[in-house]
């Protein structure tokens, strides 16, 4: 790390859906000489383009971006693995000179950056299916039960609705033997590229970012979303996978079922 680069702020730019981050970051990156670095869950998938409103390659104006359209879309990619790949664009970016800008509306990504997770066990595909299963058909407090069974301290720091982070203490605990509670001690220091970061947070006015964001749907349908989630269910992508979660959330509920439907045909 470079003098220069010790006291150079690292830009992060924030905020909600349809709020105006990328064309700002582009305008941005084109001032400053900087590189986009995606902070978005559901950008950094491959293949899918309409579900995830990723600027489209004509729109960059040569901005180069990274971490974006690089995670198969039936892997369940981490805030963790982010926030260290991450660390190394800004590396990388800084060592030629150029500003790194993490760009996305995705908040705990920048969270597992600025205050690393711990290292948690890679995902289990196969239990974690089998947790879905049980929580569709028993719901989220029958999971909270289970946990309760297996790690009663992290159950009483959780509740019963929370399924994600349950499902995931149910994880920890099944791969380790550890509670999920005993491992938050084995945090890594943060980069020392975090202490730099500074945020830029959009917030436009209610009624125009609501109208922003019918104005966004309406298109996605019109480039085909539908068809995008049909083809995806169609190659095997799991339902319950984070991104195929995403993607079918996009669509109403008769649109989906007619999705799934013509797949299962």
């Amino acid at each position: 790390m470079s003098r220069e680069s010790s006291s150079t702020p690292v830009i992060a730019i924030a905020g909600p859906t349809a709020s105006g981050k990328s064309t700002l970051a582009i305008e941005v990156a084109l001032q400053l000489d900087g590189e986009i670095i995606n902070c978005d869950s559901v950008q950094v998938y491959q293949e899918i383009q309409v579900a995830t409103a990723k600027v489209p390659l004509a729109e960059r104006k040569g901005v180069p971006h990274h971490l974006i359209d690089f995670v198969p879309p039936a892997i369940n990619y981490t805030a963790v693995e982010w926030a260290r790949e991450a660390t190394k664009k800004i590396e990388e970016i800084e060592a030629r000179g150029r500003i790194p800008l993490l760009v996305g509306g995705t908040g705990f990504y920048l969270r597992a950056l600025r205050r690393p997770l711990f290292v948690s066990p890679q995902t289990d595909e196969s239990l974690r299916r089998r947790l879905n299963r049980i929580r569709e058909q028993h719901g989220a407090e029958h999971l909270h039960r289970v946990l309760r069974r297996l790690d009663r301290r992290a159950a009483a720091e959780l509740y019963p609705r929370d399924w994600p982070r349950v499902q995931r203490a149910i994880e920890v605990c099944l791969q380790t033997g550890r509670s999920i509670l005993d491992q938050k001690d084995d945090r890594p220091a943060a980069h020392e590229s975090a202490r730099r970061l500074r945020i830029i947070a959009l917030n436009p006015p209610r009624a125009e970012l609501y109208a922003r964001i019918n104005e966004r749907t309406e298109a996605h349908f019109k480039a085909g979303l539908v068809d995008e989630v049909r083809e995806l269910l169609s190659r095997g992508v799991p339902p319950e996978s984070k991104f195929a979660s995403y993607s079918i959330a996009e669509c109403p509920r008769n649109q989906t079922r007619s999705a799934r439907t013509a797949t299962a045909g």
